[in-house]
């Protein structure tokens, strides 16, 4: 059900935030008609939830907010189709450097606890295992220091509230070789001047 790119795009956008398909359609710069019907299969897999609806102009608009308390299991992932992973991750990385080049041109990796890393590593089976865990429960961790976040910011107003984002990712490399050395300048010969006779 996530296989088209758009849901994964509408999902991660109400990760971060509650919206209305008509605010996500201008997000995306997609049709209402094809944004609702995404809206509402994502709503029916339980993956977003409805949590106000707001009268505008005769009509009712609904918002949306993802459930934080899903995330696609290792053993759902692993039956996934190579193609429609492929699509999943395509989609996800291209929302995630969206945010990031967003956020970089606004100062958001300004405060002095922001991280960035990037860590290449070797790994046998039992160290790809262990770490998928580890951070199975860093997300886990993540998902209730959110919750409990939410709540008091609910009972403070929203006093203080911060937008901040966490992109994790943990995947095979590839070998990338290191850039060939710049070729170096041809040598130009002295000019031969010409003796007069």
């Amino acid at each position: 059900m996530l296989a088209h790119p758009l849901r994964v795009r509408i999902l991660a956008i109400l990760e971060q935030r509650v919206a209305s398909p008509s605010e996500i359609a201008l997000e995306l710069d997609a049709s209402l008609g094809v944004v609702s019907y995404h809206v509402r299969r994502l709503e029916a897999l339980g993956l977003i939830k409805l949590v106000r609806k707001t009268p505008r102009r005769g009509a009712i608009e609904h918002y949306y907010r993802a459930d934080a308390k899903h995330h696609i299991p290792d053993e759902a992932w692993a039956k996934v189709p190579g193609i429609v992973k492929q699509a999943m991750a395509g989609a996800a990385l291209d929302e995630i450097g969206a945010q990031v080049n967003a956020a970089a041109a606004a100062g958001g990796f300004a405060a002095d606890d922001a991280h960035m890393s990037l860590t290449k590593l070797r790994l046998d089976e039992q160290g790809w295992r262990a770490i998928a865990a580890e951070l199975a429960r860093t997300l886990e961790k993540v998902d209730r220091i959110h919750a409990e976040s939410l709540e008091r910011l609910r009972k403070g107003n929203h006093e203080g509230e911060r937008e901040a984002m966490v992109a994790m990712m943990f995947f095979e490399g590839v070998q990338v070789p290191d850039a060939p050395p710049a070729p170096a300048a041809k040598k130009r010969r002295p000019a031969r001047s010409r003796a007069r006779a």
